[in-house]
């Protein structure tokens, strides 16, 4: 269970860093997955918005890490996947710049997949090993 907690409360700050960054605009690769792709603002805020949430969700999951809690983290971290892969797969970011190189979207996306993976991983051993709330 100390693994799983761990790796909710890195999700939290994470995702707190993230809402931070855009709120102010600190385009810092890792924090800002598609740094180097021009956006606006108001685009920024909303994300630090939803980072925000996601922070608190994780929060929430590392203070009290329920079956449900976790396992919609899990859903929701895929789906997110997911959809991150879309759009480095069908977006031309050569049009939005020509300095704009795509791998690093690539990159990105796989360290979080690793993340993913590491939280799957950990609350499988949780599952089979101890009891949940």
């Amino acid at each position: 269970m100390k693994n799983l907690k761990a790796l909710l409360f890195s999700g939290a700050a994470y995702f707190f860093m993230v809402g931070c960054a855009h709120l102010v605009g600190w385009k810092i690769p890792g924090l800002y997955l598609y740094f180097n792709v021009p956006s606006l603002a108001y685009q920024d805020k909303i994300i630090a918005l939803l980072a925000f949430g996601w922070a608190g969700f994780f929060y929430a999951s590392f203070l009290n890490p329920t079956r449900n809690l976790v396992k919609s983290i899990l859903f929701i971290g895929v789906v997110a996947i997911i959809i991150l892969t879309v759009i480095n797969l069908t977006t031309d970011f050569k049009s939005l710049g020509t300095s704009i190189d795509p791998r690093w979207f690539y990159g990105e996306t796989a360290v979080l997949f690793v993340y993913w993976l590491s939280l799957v991983k950990t609350y499988q051993k949780v599952v089979t090993g101890t009891t949940f709330h």
